[in-house]
């Protein structure tokens, strides 16, 4: 049987504990508290994605532009280069903006999509366009929309969720979805200092660990993950 080839996610030491990387056209939820590195890891999956010369849309709802490319320089992410080259298209959209698009059934984004040619898509975050859903059935309605549309691209993609516990409402939305892979990131307080990590709560046709590795951000190397 030949082996499936995954997108690298641009963390070799993370892509060693799931088989190589996220599967090809799969729904990746990213779930973590203030600065457990959620943007950081969207970020580098993208820009694995322009390495290997794949065309990548970043949509952010929260981050402003000239802010996310002057903290990437600090990794030597250079995504104003990336964008100017074609290979990197960003989207500031609000939330209001992808609630009106999946009314519309997504068609312009999904033109570009197809335009572009977009291999890879990283929506950071999903958490201020749940909070515009007041009651739990009409959000969990719009993931379930979100998630429906997401997968009709043909892409492989990476959504983030600001959320403090595995409990959180996006998570059970996702859950109750069947996105493809769902990864919890924690910033917790070990003997007094924070301590950051990365667990795989569920991840869709592949053998990977079920405990919670040790995880750290440099400027070096982005994120790295000590399996040991």
């Amino acid at each position: 049987m030949q082996k499936q080839i995954r997108f690298s996610t641009g963390i070799k030491s993370f892509d060693k504990l799931i088989s190589g990387g996220f599967k090809p056209n799969s729904i990746n939820l990213i779930a973590g508290g203030p600065g457990s590195g959620k943007t950081i890891i969207s970020i580098q999956f993208l820009m694995e994605g322009v390495k290997n010369n794949e065309n990548v849309l970043y949509i952010t709802f929260e981050e402003k532009k000239k802010k996310l490319y002057d903290d990437m320089l600090d990794f030597k992410w250079d995504l104003s280069k990336a964008e100017k080259s074609g290979k990197f298209v960003i989207l500031e959209y609000t939330p209001e903006k992808v609630k009106k698009m999946l009314a519309e059934g997504g068609g312009v984004l999904e033109s570009l999509i197809e335009k572009s040619k977009i291999k890879r898509v990283a929506i950071d975050s999903i958490t201020s366009f749940a909070l515009l859903y007041k009651d739990e059935l009409t959000r969990k309605e719009a993931a379930l929309a979100l998630f429906e549309m997401i997968d009709q691209w043909g892409c492989t993609a990476v959504m983030t969720a600001q959320e403090e516990s595995i409990e959180s409402d996006t998570v059970s939305a996702a859950l109750e979805f069947e996105v493809d892979s769902i990864i919890i990131l924690y910033h917790t307080k070990v003997d007094g200092s924070r301590k950051r990590g990365i667990e795989v709560l569920k991840m869709r046709g592949t053998n990977h660990p079920s405990k919670t590795f040790e995880l750290s951000i440099s400027k070096e190397e982005g994120i790295s993950i000590f399996p040991n």
